[in-house]
């Protein structure tokens, strides 16, 4: 809501106000609110939330179906699914500026005022009460859900100081002291993780979901509050099984469905959003196929059974991830002198912190490790990107040169210019880089990005072996299965002597 004239500073210049006016503030909830702004948007086509990539058929639309319907609603996902994050974006609705009683602690309408504090004031004052303003981001209040929070945290308690102070009783209202929600009185209140919340604060929310209202303390105090709740939570302990109360889930408008990016162009684009990439470096070019390889390692994560699904593989292991990669392509360059910074394959196995911090292993894959496990989710994503570009692709010439006894070491601390005198050894390696994009013309950093990941596809398809040192030979497995046929030759050739052996003993 634009304003251009200063801002009322008086309930008289309030009142006289158009756009802050009695008769449109009086009655006018913060879920009407939001509902006539969200209608204003969906007229205009502007985006719901900005920043959120993959709901826009899904989540967003029921979003704002909660939101056309007044409802207070839940975000059920696992973590990484960016309920926090939608949740925040609701203050986009909220107008951009809104009036309460100056010094009021519940920042009270002043057209229909709750506390005791702010309905004697406007007796005494009338129209010379002071006004004060509020922001989008001032109405909204987030708290954690965490075992200790209490209901005086959370709802408001008594204060003796300041019954005291002020020679009240302590039944009285102005000794009250008003917990968070009380606070975000015409606004948004959020609660993450709602089940993490005991079961008598969660029975505290009971009459505020239902009622509308608060009581504090046992005392008949009630504060018929304006608030738009909104809530967030892990589908597997919002359950009956779970740590939620059954009547405080039936009191919840809507339970909305998050979920990771469905294809991984959306987790790049998510990933390419939120990634810390855009550092002051002279030159940095991150190659698509490397953008794809990190972000089909969560893929791979999410499917894979040694991974807890209960917890997920947030959509942070891709960010985290990149922002590693591009971090150890930068010490490169800068011990080498290089100019253009270009992310490699190994670069991405320098990030394995980025990984395994981000996953929970069930049995199995704790007892296998989980560096053990993530190694094999690299391997499994690199060949899943190498069979979209070399597909077709005939590398026979490549695979031949390591068959006749060539070996390649590569790290990812060399520099460019020495692996790129290397890569010229192997004959045809460079001819084939094309469905890369790369040609042998072009800077040494980009040829040898896209040779790392072609060799790193072979043998993640066991057409080349590597050594944990990353030196690149003919696969083991030839020369092995060659000396086990030997060896199975030989053991079948002397149980048939032993047998005949045996057969020539009985006849005698």
């Amino acid at each position: 809501m634009p304003q251009t004239s200063p801002l009322p500073v008086t309930l008289g210049e309030l009142r006289a106000s158009k756009l802050y006016s009695e008769a449109r503030l009086a009655k006018r909830t913060v879920k009407d609110e939001m509902r006539d702004n969200l209608i204003a948007r969906l007229r205009d086509k502007k985006p719901l939330f900005a920043g959120i990539v993959g709901y826009d058929d899904t989540v967003v639309p029921q979003v704002a179906n909660a939101i056309l319907s007044r409802q207070n609603f839940i975000l059920l996902g696992l973590r990484g699914q960016a309920k926090s994050r939608i949740l925040r974006a609701l203050t986009g609705l909220l107008d951009a500026q809104m009036p309460f009683v100056a010094g009021c602690e519940i920042r009270d309408n002043p057209y229909a005022p709750l506390c005791r504090r702010c309905r004697t004031l406007i007796a005494e004052q009338e129209e010379a009460t002071p006004i004060a303003w509020m922001t989008p981001d001032d109405r909204y209040v987030e708290k954690l859900a965490t075992p200790d929070v209490t209901v005086a945290d959370l709802i408001g308690d008594l204060d003796p100081i300041k019954a005291a102070r002020g020679g009240h009783d302590l039944a009285s209202e102005l000794t009250m002291h008003y917990g968070l929600l009380p606070r975000a009185n015409r606004g948004i209140f959020a609660v993450n993780e709602l089940p993490d919340l005991a079961g008598k604060i969660q029975v505290a929310l009971f009459n505020i979901l239902q009622e509308g209202d608060v009581q504090i303390k046992g005392y008949p105090v009630r504060l018929a509050l304006d608030v738009a709740l909104v809530f967030s939570a892990n589908p597997e302990d919002y359950t009956a099984r779970g740590k939620i109360v059954t009547p405080l889930k039936d009191r919840i408008g809507s339970e909305i469905r998050t979920h990771y990016a469905s294809t991984i162009d959306e987790g790049i684009a998510i990933t390419r959003q939120e990634a810390w990439t855009a550092r002051n470096l002279e030159k940095l070019e991150i190659p698509t196929f490397l953008r794809e390889t990190v972000e089909q390692v969560a893929f791979l994560a999410r499917d894979d059974k040694r991974v807890d699904k209960r917890s997920g593989v947030s959509q942070r292991l891709p960010i985290s991830t990149l922002e590693l990669v591009v971090s150890n392509a930068e010490r490169r360059s800068l011990i080498h002198g290089e100019k253009l910074i270009v992310p490699r394959i190994t670069d991405l196995y320098a990030a394995l912190p980025g990984i395994t911090g981000k996953l929970e292993l069930e049995y199995e894959g704790e007892l296998r490790g989980a560096d053990t496990i993530v190694r094999e989710i690299l391997r499994n994503a690199v060949a899943k990107v190498y069979d979209k570009y070399f597909a077709d692709t005939n590398t026979q010439q490549i695979e031949q040169w390591f068959h006749l006894g060539g070996t390649l070491q590569v790290d990812d601390s060399d520099s460019s210019a020495g692996i790129i005198k290397k890569l010229g050894d192997i004959q045809g390696l460079t001819d084939k880089l094309a469905p890369l994009g790369a040609k042998a013309k072009d800077e040494p950093a980009v040829v040898v990005a896209a040779a790392e990941f072609l060799l790193e596809g072979l043998y993640a398809h066991k057409k080349l072996s590597r050594s944990e040192e990353r030196g690149f030979a003919a696969p083991e497995k030839v020369a092995r299965r060659e000396q086990r046929n030997a060896s199975e030759d030989e053991q079948q050739y002397e149980d048939w002597q032993q047998r005949r052996s045996g057969r020539r003993g009985n006849f005698n």
